[in-house]
């Protein structure tokens, strides 16, 4: 990671305004966390793109995707992990033509972002209207 995108994560953090230093820690560990995942992901699709979802992503994951592209194409994507991966990358902006390269870290991580926000959605959707 460049210099300049950490030093505007944990400037992030910082604008967090928590007000003592084990909040800060507490928050830039789970940030560690989340960045080791996405990087993992990133890295993953690129050494094993014909793996099965199911080693990064989790069952509800995999079936929101799968909600997603279905109604987006009227199909499902291919049950392989550069599949899933890309469409989250396309959340995150990534265009995925046909001379692109892989999708990195940071589409991979807006992606993600929307993905989780679309996941709260459902879920508070399903105890509210449901």
């Amino acid at each position: 990671m460049k210099r300049v995108e950490l030093y505007l994560k944990v400037r992030r953090a910082e604008d967090a305004k928590l007000r003592t230093a084990e909040r800060l820690v507490n928050l830039l560990a789970i940030y560690c966390v989340l960045s080791w995942r996405m990087f993992w992901m990133t890295m993953i699709n690129r050494t094993a793109p014909t793996a099965s979802p199911d080693i990064a992503l989790t069952k509800n994951e995999i079936d929101l995707i799968d909600r997603i592209v279905i109604q987006r194409t009227g199909q499902p994507p291919p049950r392989e992990l550069s599949s899933y991966l890309t469409q989250i990358a396309r959340l995150g902006g990534y265009l995925a033509r046909e001379r692109d390269p892989p999708p990195g870290n940071t589409v991979i991580w807006r992606g993600w972002s929307r993905l989780m926000d679309m996941k709260q959605g459902i879920d508070l959707a399903g105890r509210t209207c449901g």
